[in-house]
């Protein structure tokens, strides 16, 4: 039965993802719809969600590299934040009755943000390099350690005197990623990833101690090595499939009582508080007033480590078992309201921009974005393949160039082949107010995110660059939106690729040692 229970899930998440929000909140509102029927988690579906928290802390710990960490606008946001909000929540869940240790519990739970949904909304608006992104994703990480920290000592096991040989561990990390490279086909990456992540989770739960701090520890094994990331790309999918269990079954749970429902919109009334102290304390710490409001955008939420940590809690008998059904309840609630803001997050920054502006310091920010391109006269802004490519061709015909990157380790590898490319948010209107675009002759936007583009097209019209404007692009609707914005030139590849060999297949006269075409952008 536990599988057709995964099917409502998938009805209920796509149900809700049509009126823009997370299909976590419909997978969680099918497991109360389950619970009112009188149904049940059984043994798979118990199976099924721990395996999905076990493949969650695997990519966490993939991407745990402590120079994301080490950094004071991170440390001193997340670190300050961590212990006003634990400040906050200990006398408010001591008001409702729960006993000192479980309000100490609670209180650290509810002050994490969701790494899952930051993720998700930074990687569809193409942010995950941003420097914004880069500073939401590194609070995070901070807040996943605590969290691991906690699942430790509350798992309620005695770890076994052989723990100690886990210290070892950092010794067979080269051995590991050579067993990763020696991998050439796709699938014995992906086997080798959950052999990995499966194998660390068995290791410390044999040696007495969590087996989620076990997986998280597997990841960081591989944490800083260019495999890293594909692992984490190839296991993101199968991590949300299970993840559909662990919400699900929470879900299941049935609903808190009256004790936990007050405590659950208590916490939903402390949210704007949550987010007012991320946006000051990032401003605290020198940060420009729209990276400080985006990324605060981004952390505003409960998180999936508020259940695991609150679910592993309730399992030892420090917290009530009812509380993580409220922590269900508001995690759900949370997530539905931080869909539109993340959807209007351009908007709503234009609207409040001058009255946030005032409160940013007036000091050198390390969020600080160039405002010269020198002798430049044409921007290739997104240096991928595209882009390097656009860039060559212009450097060969000797042409003054320049490209601009949101992503920190793309700017050194370019820099490393010896093309000069600059930092830049192609997204981030004050940029295009402050770049000085008067020497450019051609603007080519060689980035793969539709709004990206389409925004940037925008705010160069908008601060009158006259300029030629070539995009790249795979749809018919982007097309049109980049025409409509002010794109001078939009290059459907595909499309055109196929007319190409339409044409080719109709001439009479075909030269079989020429069969290398090269598209030109075109109106």
């Amino acid at each position: 039965m536990d599988i057709l229970w995964v099917g409502v899930a998938f009805i209920f998440g796509m149900l809700v993802s049509r009126i823009k929000l997370p299909p976590l909140v419909g997978y969680l509102a099918a497991g109360a719809a389950l619970s009112a029927y009188g149904y049940e988690a059984g043994a798979a579906l118990h199976e099924i969600a721990h395996l999905g928290v076990i493949f969650l802390l695997f990519t966490v710990g993939l991407h745990l590299r402590l120079k994301n960490i080490i950094r004071k606008e991170v440390l001193g946001t997340g670190g300050i934040h961590l212990l006003v909000s634990t400040g906050i929540f200990v006398p408010v869940a001591l008001a409702f009755g729960y006993d000192i240790i479980a309000a100490i519990i609670i209180a650290i739970v509810l002050s994490f943000s969701s790494t899952v949904l930051t993720a998700k909304n930074l990687e569809r608006r193409g942010e995950l390099g941003a420097f914004h992104g880069r500073v939401a994703i590194g609070i995070l990480i901070l807040q996943d350690i605590v969290a691991i920290i906690l699942l430790g000592l509350t798992s309620g096991t005695a770890p076994s005197p052989w723990s100690l040989a886990l210290l070892g561990l950092p010794l067979i990390r080269p051995g590991i990623i050579k067993l990763v490279e020696l991998s050439d086909e796709e699938e014995l990456k992906l086997l080798f990833a959950l052999m990995l992540a499966l194998g660390g989770g068995a290791l410390f739960d044999g040696l007495g101690l969590s087996s989620e701090l076990g997986a998280l520890i597997a990841g960081m094994l591989l944490s800083g090595h260019k495999v890293a990331d594909e692992l984490s790309k190839k296991l993101w999918g199968l991590k949300e499939a299970f993840l559909v269990g662990f919400f699900l079954e929470v879900g299941l749970a049935g609903l808190p009582s009256l004790q936990d429902f007050y405590l659950a919109m208590a916490a939903l009334a402390v949210l704007p508080l949550k987010a007012l102290l991320f946006f000051a304390l990032m401003l605290l710490f020198r940060l420009r007033a729209r990276t400080s409001f985006v990324a605060t955008v981004s952390l505003t939420s409960y998180s999936e480590f508020t259940l695991i940590a609150g679910s592993v809690a309730a399992a030892a008998g420090f917290i009530p078992s009812g509380v993580v059904v409220a922590f269900a309840l508001l995690t759900a609630i949370s997530f539905a309201l931080n869909a539109p803001l993340s959807i209007w997050e351009e908007e709503l920054w234009q609207k409040f921009e001058m009255a946030l502006s005032r409160f940013e310091r007036d000091v050198r920010h390390p969020d600080q974005q160039i405002i010269s391109l020198g002798s430049a006269e044409y921007l290739v802004v997104g240096m991928g393949n595209a882009g390097k490519a656009a860039y060559d061709r212009l450097k060969r015909e000797e042409k003054h160039v320049v490209g601009m990157d949101i992503d920190p380790a793309r700017i050194e590898r370019n820099l490393s082949e010896g093309r000069r490319v600059i930092y830049g948010d192609m997204q981030d209107v004050e940029l295009w107010n402050n770049l000085n675009l008067k020497g450019i002759k051609s603007v080519i936007l060689a980035i793969g995110t539709p709004e990206a583009k389409v925004n940037a097209t925008r705010y160069m019209r908008q601060n009158n660059f006259e300029g030629t404007i070539f995009a790249l692009t795979m749809r018919d609707e982007e097309f049109k939106a980049l025409g409509e914005a002010g794109a001078s030139a939009v290059c459907l590849p595909i499309t055109q690729a196929g007319r190409k060999l339409a044409e080719l297949s109709l001439s009479d006269d075909i030269n079989p040692d020429n069969m290398i075409f090269s598209p030109e952008l075109s109106n």
